[in-house]
């Protein structure tokens, strides 16, 4: 029973029951299936939360376990949203085109839809052809094979490239930076075959689909519960066990891990290549809710967003990093809302929709500085959590690095 899957994470079970429980609250609460006590746009903006959370989860397994802080995760998390937009897009246009032409004199030939779908899409950028990128928009499944296959082949490029050239550290880090910004570059531009920066529209609605915003947001949210419980469940079974010991090695002393025989590159980056298809599943199922993805969703300052978030949660722990995730993402959706009432100091009035970025900064300086933890740090204090007694030299420099007693396992 020691060394079962759930004896090394008893946090699994736990997680999964609230997330069930949170999950029929709501449910209960919508106006779909429930009393009405919560507003559709109250269930959009928790089903929201939940995709932010997977996305956090891949975030500290990228960066709290394996050391690689990347500050390009957000990219993979808008394509992933870009890619499933696509057949929404399509799929939604088709069906207009088709019943405004069904009363034709003539019955439109294939081609002459597939024109009047192409100028309907892309007209706001002067154009009615269809780019190659939206070669399978037509078909939902080939586009939900994408959600999987365009963040994962560009983190298996991108990662290939960088670990064998043994780039680390903060260098790294700006690369992912700078690809991020990059590709945000290009999709701006109205040839990148994505509208530019009218990015896709019309999101929220399900093509076919004879149901009205109240179910759709509460199926939604139970689409993101999923994705989020199976995405929990997958990074803790990849940090336990000897892989997980071998991953958090590599954060706390990549020289020596290299040295011991095993390869560093490839771990580093099956790690970051699953990361990013993480991100494109909850992005997949986070800009449906949102209703528009453009490719300001993608800006570099977007992943500095995610690694905050992580780092106020607490760094290392799967939990944490959803509590760091849902925490801010509701705390920034009441500051910005405008529902706070502004502090009047006398000589200056506090607006906290212009001020929410300033206190998000000073809490993630304050946290790094004397909860280094974060927020799930306390859970360990709730529970009295005792930490095992550990002998031996340590295997890094770092607080908390494995110890010799424990690389036996």
């Amino acid at each position: 029973m020691r060394n079962t899957f759930i004896a090394r994470n008893p946090s699994v079970l736990v997680f999964l029951a609230i997330l069930a429980v949170f999950t029929i609250a709501v449910t209960l609460l919508s106006h779909a299936y429930g009393t009405g006590g919560l507003s559709t746009s109250f269930v959009k903006t928790l089903g929201k939360t939940l995709c932010l959370c997977l996305v956090a989860i891949a975030m500290d397994l990228v960066w709290g376990y394996c050391g690689i802080l990347s500050l390009g995760h957000f990219a993979f998390f808008a394509l992933g949203g870009y890619a499933i937009g696509m057949w929404l897009m399509y799929a939604r246009t088709e069906l207009i085109v088709t019943q405004s032409l069904a009363n034709a004199p003539i019955p439109p030939t294939e081609q002459e839809v597939v024109d009047a779908i192409g100028s309907q899409i892309f007209g706001v950028v002067g154009s009615s052809d269809f780019p190659a990128v939206w070669v399978f928009a037509h078909s939902f499944w080939l586009q939900a094979l994408m959600v999987i296959a365009a963040p994962g082949l560009l983190a298996l490029i991108f990662g290939w490239l960088a670990f064998r050239s043994r780039v680390t550290g903060v260098y790294l880090s700006i690369l992912t930076q700078a690809m991020t910004l990059a590709l945000s570059l290009y999709l701006f531009q109205n040839e990148s075959g994505l509208r530019g920066n009218n990015g896709l529209s019309g999101l929220q609605n399900l093509p076919g689909v004879q149901a009205g915003q109240d179910e759709i947001s509460v199926w939604f949210l139970w689409g993101s519960a999923l994705a989020l419980g199976l995405g929990y469940v997958l990074a803790a079974w990849v940090v336990s066990g000897k892989f997980g010991s071998v991953v958090r090695g590599i954060r706390d002393d990549e020289a020596r891990v290299r040295f011991l025989g095993y390869s560093v590159e490839g771990y580093k980056l099956f790690v970051f290549t699953l990361t990013a298809i993480i991100a494109g599943i909850a992005g997949a199922l986070y800009y449906p809710q949102a209703g528009i993805i453009n490719p300001g969703e993608m800006a570099p300052i977007a992943s500095i967003y995610l690694a905050v978030w992580v780092a106020i949660g607490g760094r290392g722990r799967l939990y944490g990093a959803v509590i760091g995730a849902a925490f801010v993402s509701l705390v920034s959706t009441w500051f910005t809302s405008g529902q706070v009432p502004p502090l009047n100091l006398g000589v200056y009035t506090v607006d906290w929709v212009d001020w929410w970025l300033v206190l998000l900064g000073v809490s993630f300086v304050l946290v790094t500085l004397f909860a280094p933890k974060g927020i799930g740090g306390l859970i360990d204090l709730i529970t009295d959590r005792v930490t095992p007694d550990r002998h031996g030299a340590d295997y890094g420099p770092d607080k908390g690095a494995l110890q010799e007693g424990e690389g036996r396992r």
